[in-house]
């Protein structure tokens, strides 16, 4: 259990900036699903189920002005910085645990 910040700036505008923070590394992946998610429910408000594969989810965060995140390391005392290419292989590894059960 990593202690996790999110930071996302969705356009240019510095004001669009928001963080969230994780109690895990995990918790932070699925948020980035569920941002997404969330996208496809406001441009698709009457689908009553929403379905995407990876390589959607990923055109969104590449479209994204920025997505990093803030890891602790506990042996290091302090938070490490990831960018969009790192999250987005930590979430295709826990995406293919998933549909591997």
């Amino acid at each position: 259990m990593s202690h996790t910040i999110l930071l996302v700036q969705p356009n240019q505008r510095p004001d669009t900036r928001t963080y969230s923070d994780y109690e895990s590394l995990n918790e932070c992946l699925e948020g980035i699903c569920k941002i997404y998610e969330e996208h496809l429910k406001r441009q698709n408000p009457e689908c009553p189920s929403i379905t995407y594969d990876i390589s959607q989810l990923f055109d969104f965060i590449d479209q994204l002005n920025d997505l990093s995140c803030l890891v602790f390391q506990k042996n290091l005392g302090t938070y490490v910085p990831h960018n969009k290419d790192w999250l987005k292989e930590k979430i295709y590894i826990m995406l293919r645990k998933q549909a591997g059960r």
